[in-house]
């Protein structure tokens, strides 16, 4: 099964708007590397602050664009983690051996697989999802 672990920093690390130091960074890099050695991390990515984001907003057929910075600092992903594990119970461990700061937050959610969505193999909805995995996995090669 495969979890996305969503980190959201505290409002404090929103706000400053900062790249952390060597020194703030390397607690997170031991726990990466951890978590790349027992083979259930997939991928990892921080993200920069909400200031230099945008937020795209669907309603009644119509898009707005909203520029960042975002007021609810709580609503904010700062970085993420995407998992290959046995159970729920296995991304909660990980999920607990973050070492996130005071106020800091991890959400663990399961990805959704094409297997669940029980599809007509022959339909052209699963030869989209075919021609859309193999185009993944040219660009992660070109990466």
């Amino acid at each position: 099964m495969r979890f996305m672990l969503l980190m959201y920093p505290g409002p404090q690390d929103e706000v400053a708007g900062m790249i952390p130091s060597e020194k703030d960074i390397a607690p997170m890099m031991k726990f990466n590397e951890e978590l790349t050695k027992s083979g259930a991390l997939l991928s990892l990515d921080g993200l920069h602050p909400s200031a230099s984001g945008a937020r795209v907003r669907y309603r009644g057929g119509k898009t707005t664009v909203v520029d960042g910075p975002f007021t609810e600092a709580k609503e904010i992903v700062g970085g993420y983690w995407m998992i290959q594990v046995k159970s729920r119970e296995e991304a909660i461990e990980w999920a607990k051996k973050v070492p996130a700061a005071d106020g800091e937050m991890v959400e663990i959610r399961r990805v959704s697989e094409m297997s669940e969505f029980n599809l007509d193999p022959a339909s052209e909805i699963t030869k989209q999802a075919e021609r859309v995995g193999a185009g993944l996995e040219a660009n992660q090669k070109k990466a």
